[in-house]
C-alpha cells in the first residue's frame, strides 16, 4: 500500500509541475538529478543502478557525486553508459590501484637495486622518525581517471560536460564541504575519493582536500540548488555497526566517519523521490573482489523501484542515445610545461618521463614516463592536465609536481639463508646531499656476517649520471677441498671452512640507452682475502689468497621483469666485462686478463597462475692466470651472489668451478593461493677451464639438478623453501631463505 501509495503520488507530482503556470504544450520538462553516495566498493553498485536507467531511455540532467559516487558519477556525466563503466571497472586491478603499486619497470636501475631489499621505509627528520601521511599518493588513481576523461580534458566548466556534474570533498584543515565543480575532472574525483589515510589529500586552489564522505556524502540539497526537480538518490553507506561488529581499527575509523553520514540520512533520504538503497550490508568498503555480486545487487535494488522510475519516461519524448566513447590510444605531444619544480631541473624532470616534445606516444606510454617521474619518490604528487594544441589528435601538457620535503629515509629489513645466515639490515638515505639530483644510501648489516654497502648516486636522466659504490661482504662456508687447491697440498683434508672476505670500490658512469638499456662503464678496486682455519700454521689461520685488483669493466642491463622475485612476464639481460690490470698479487701468479659473463632470462605465464621462466648463463676468462679466486663457481640457492658465485641446484655452495661455465634452467611457477607459490626447477650446467676453445661447451651438460620449492610472499619478502638434488652426485640438499635478499 506504501508502495503504490508513493507511486501515485510521485505522478501526480510529475503531472502537476508539467501543468504549472503554463499551458501544457508550453511546459518545460522535468530536470531530473543523479545523486550517488561514497561507499568504497559498495559503490560499485551504482553501476547496477545505472544500467537500468540507461535501459529505460531516461534522460540525468544532473549528476551529484561523493568518492565512489564520484568517480562513477563523472564517467557516466563524461558520455559513458552504464555498460561501458560495467567493462571499464571489470579490467581494473583494484589492488594495484589501492596500493598505488608502480610497475618495477618504472624505476630505474639504481632505484630497483636500492628499493628491492627493504621492508619498512620511514621518513626521518631532525633525529625524529614520522610516519606517511598516507599509505598511497593515489598516482595510479589519477592516471586511470586521466586516461578515461581524456576526451572531455578541454572542459573546465564541469556544467558543461555532457550532464552537468559536481562532487564533493572535504577541507581538512576547517573539515568544511568543499563542492567542486571546475578545474582537472580527475584531479577533482581524485580529491572526492582521497580516503583519510589510506589516501593522501590533494591540494585544489590552495585547500587540503580528502574524501567528500567525512562532510556530505550524499549532497542532495546542492543537487536541488542547481534545478533537480525530481532525484533519483543511491545510498550506498554502511549502517552504524554494534559492538560485536568493531573487531578492527579500520571498523572503528569507519564507525566514527559514519556518525554524521547516518544521521544526515535521515533526513536526506526523505526529500529523494527515487531512494535506491542496495543489499550490500555482507561487503566492506574494499570488497573490490566481490564487485560483480555488488553490481548485480546494484540492478536488482533498481528494479525494485521500476514503477517508480517507469514514470520518468513521460518526462521525454524520446529515449536517451548514449555518446559512443572511443578508447584513447596515442597522444601527439606538442608541448610539456613543467612547473612546481625548485631543486630538480627541467632536464632531469624529462630525463624521467623518457619522452620529449613532438612524440607520439601510446597512452600507457605516457602513464609509464609519469610513473617513471613517480618512482623515484622525489615528488609528493604529480599531476597533469591536457590542452588541446592547434594540431589535431595533439596536446600541450601541463605538468605540476610539488617536490617532496622528505629527505632522509630510514630503511630497515631482515633476512636468513644458508649461505649467509641471520641478517639486520639498516639503510640511512639521503636525497640532495650536495646538488639537487643526488642521493646517498649506506646498509649496515648486523648479523652472522658483518656488511656494509655504501652508493652515491647524481641523477642526470637522459644524460650521463654518475656513481660512487663500495661494499664489504664477507661469508664463511664448509668448502671442498679441491675450490682452493689440489688435493696433494694437504693430504686428507676434503673440506674446508672457507672464509672470504671482499672489499670493493667503483667509481661508474650510467645512462639509458634506447631507453630501457643500462650502460655502465666505471673503474673498480677490489681487495680479496680468501683464508680458512680448519688447517692452521703457528697457530694462524692459512691465507690463500689476499690481493688488491684494479679493472676496468663495461656493463650492458636490460630488465622488463615486472617482479625481481616472481615474474610473470619479461625479458631480462646483464652482461659485464671486467679487464684486471693490475694486482698486488699475493701468490705471485697475476697477468692482465680479462672475465665476461651474461645472463639472458625470458619469462612467460599461460594462465593466470602457471608461469614459465627459461634462463641461460655463460661466462669466459680471456688470458692465462693461475689464479682460481675469481673463476666462476656453481652451488647453492641464492640471489645478489657477489663476484662470479652462481646458484646451481643439487649441489652445496662452491661445489663446481672453473674459468668457464654454461649455465640453463627452467623453472615452472605455480600460484596455489594468492602470494603462495609451488615451483619445479631442472638446471643444467658445463663448467671447466676453457671449456669454449676444447668445445666441451656443446657437449651434454656433465651437472645436472633438480628443485621442488614452496613460497610465501611477506612483506618482509619471500619466505622460500627449496628440496634439490642431483642423479650424478646422488645427493639432495634443502635451501631456506627468509626475506629480501642483500
Amino acid at each position: 500500500m506504501k508502495k503504490t501509495l508513493t507511486i501515485v503520488l510521485l505522478a501526480l507530482h510529475i503531472a502537476v509541475f508539467a501543468q504549472d503556470n503554463q499551458p501544457a504544450s508550453q511546459a518545460p520538462p522535468k530536470k531530473i538529478g543523479l545523486v550517488l553516495s561514497g561507499g568504497g566498493a559498495k559503490g560499485l553498485a551504482h553501476i547496477g543502478v545505472l544500467k537500468v536507467i540507461d535501459s529505460l531511455g531516461i534522460k540525468v540532467d544532473y549528476v551529484a557525486g561523493t568518492s565512489m559516487g564520484s568517480i562513477i558519477g563523472a564517467l557516466y556525466a563524461s558520455g559513458y553508459s552504464g555498460k561501458d563503466i560495467d567493462s571499464i571497472f571489470e579490467g581494473v586491478d583494484f589492488d594495484k590501484i589501492i596500493n598505488d603499486e608502480l610497475p618495477r619497470k618504472a624505476k630505474t636501475f639504481y632505484e630497483r637495486d636500492n628499493s628491492e631489499k627493504y621492508a619498512i621505509t620511514l621518513p626521518f627528520d631532525k633525529f625524529k622518525l614520522k610516519l606517511p601521511s598516507a599509505l598511497s599518493r593515489g598516482q595510479n588513481t589519477f592516471s586511470l581517471l586521466s586516461k578515461l576523461t581524456l576526451h572531455v580534458s578541454h572542459v573546465d566548466d564541469f556544467s558543461q560536460l555532457p550532464i552537468p556534474f559536481f562532487c564533493m570533498a572535504t577541507n581538512v584543515e576547517t573539515g568544511e564541504a568543499v563542492i567542486l565543480d571546475r578545474g582537472s575532472l580527475p584531479q577533482a574525483i581524485t580529491a572526492s575519493s582521497a580516503f583519510p589515510s589510506l589516501f593522501q589529500p590533494i591540494n585544489i586552489d590552495g585547500k587540503l582536500l580528502i574524501d567528500g564522505g567525512v562532510a556530505d556524502n550524499y549532497p542532495i540539497e546542492e543537487l536541488k540548488r542547481r534545478g533537480a526537480d525530481l532525484v533519483i538518490g543511491v545510498d550506498v553507506q554502511d549502517d552504524l555497526a554494534t559492538r560485536d561488529e568493531l573487531d578492527s581499527a579500520l571498523d572503528v575509523l569507519l564507525q566514527i566517519n559514519n556518525y554524521r553520514t547516518i544521521n544526515a540520512m535521515k533526513s536526506k533520504s526523505k526529500i529523494t523521490d527515487i531512494y535506491i538503497k542496495p543489499d550490500i550490508e555482507a561487503y566492506t568498503v574494499v570488497s573490490f573482489d566481490d564487485g560483480r555480486e555488488i553490481i548485480f545487487n546494484g540492478e536488482h535494488a533498481a528494479r525494485e523501484k521500476m514503477p517508480e522510475l517507469l514514470a520518468l519516461q513521460n518526462l521525454r519524448e524520446a529515449p536517451v542515445k548514449n555518446m559512443k566513447i572511443q578508447p584513447v590510444d596515442s597522444v601527439k605531444i606538442n608541448a610539456i610545461n613543467v612547473s612546481g619544480n625548485l631543486k630538480y631541473s627541467r632536464a632531469y624532470v624529462l630525463g624521467k618521463l623518457k619522452f620529449r616534445q613532438g612524440d607520439n606516444i601510446k597512452f600507457d606510454a605516457f602513464v609509464d614516463g609519469v610513473n617513471n617521474l613517480a618512482a623515484t619518490n622525489n615528488f609528493e604528487s604529480i599531476s597533469y592536465g591536457f590542452k588541446s594544441a592547434t594540431e589535431p589528435g595533439a596536446y600541450n601538457i601541463d605538468l605540476k609536481v610539488v617536490e617532496s620535503k622528505k629527505k632522509t629515509f630510514l630503511k630497515f629489513g631482515v633476512h636468513y639463508d644458508d649461505l649467509y645466515k641471520s641478517a639486520a639490515l639498516l639503510n640511512i638515505t639521503k636525497k640532495q646531499l650536495i646538488m639537487g639530483n643526488d642521493v646517498v644510501s649506506l646498509d649496515i648489516i648486523a648479523g652472522d656476517n658483518i656488511r656494509y654497502n655504501f652508493e652515491y648516486y647524481i641523477d642526470k636522466g637522459f644524460y650521463w649520471s654518475i656513481g660512487l659504490k663500495s661494499r664489504f661482504n664477507q661469508f664463511k662456508h664448509e668448502t671442498p677441498s679441491s675450490f682452493l687447491f689440489e688435493e696433494s697440498y694437504f693430504p686428507g683434508v676434503n673440506q674446508l671452512d672457507m672464509r672470504l672476505k671482499d672489499f670493493t670500490n667503483q667509481i661508474y658512469l650510467q645512462t639509458l640507452f634506447r631507453r630501457d638499456f643500462s650502460l655502465t662503464l666505471g673503474a673498480e678496486h677490489k681487495n680479496l682475502k680468501v683464508s680458512t682455519q680448519t688447517v692452521l700454521f703457528n697457530n694462524k689461520e692459512t691465507v690463500f689468497e689476499n690481493s688488491d685488483y684494479l679493472s676496468l669493466f663495461g656493463g650492458l642491463k636490460f630488465d622488463t621483469y615486472d617482479n625481481k622475485y616472481f615474474p610473470n612476464e619479461g625479458f631480462f639481460f646483464d652482461g659485464n666485462f671486467h679487464v684486471y690490470l693490475y694486482s698486488s698479487d699475493y701468490n705471485n701468479t697475476f697477468s692482465e686478463y680479462s672475465i665476461g659473463k651474461a645472463t639472458i632470462g625470458y619469462t612467460k605465464s599461460f594462465t593466470s597462475k602457471l608461469t614459465a621462466n627459461i634462463t641461460t648463463q655463460g661466462g669466459f676468462r680471456i688470458g692465462e692466470n693461475e689464479d682460481p679466486f675469481l673463476d666462476f663457481v656453481l652451488g647453492g640457492y641464492g640471489q645478489n651472489f657477489i663476484n662470479n658465485f652462481t646458484a646451481f641446484y643439487g649441489y652445496d655452495y662452491f661445489s663446481l668451478s672453473g674459468d668457464s661455465f654454461i649455465n640453463g634452467r627452467f623453472t615452472l611457477d605455480y600460484e596455489l593461493f594468492k602470494k603462495h607459490h609451488l615451483n619445479l626447477a631442472a638446471n643444467y650446467a658445463n663448467v671447466d677451464d676453457d671449456i669454449f676453445s676444447t668445445g666441451d661447451w656443446i657437449n651434454a651438460p656433465d651437472h645436472t639438478g633438480y628443485a621442488l620449492g614452496y613460497a610465501y610472499e611477506t612483506f618482509l619478502g619471500p619466505i622460500e623453501l627449496k628440496y634439490t638434488w642431483s642423479p650424478e652426485i646422488k645427493e639432495n640438499y634443502f635451501f631456506f631463505n627468509l626475506g629480501f635478499w642483500f
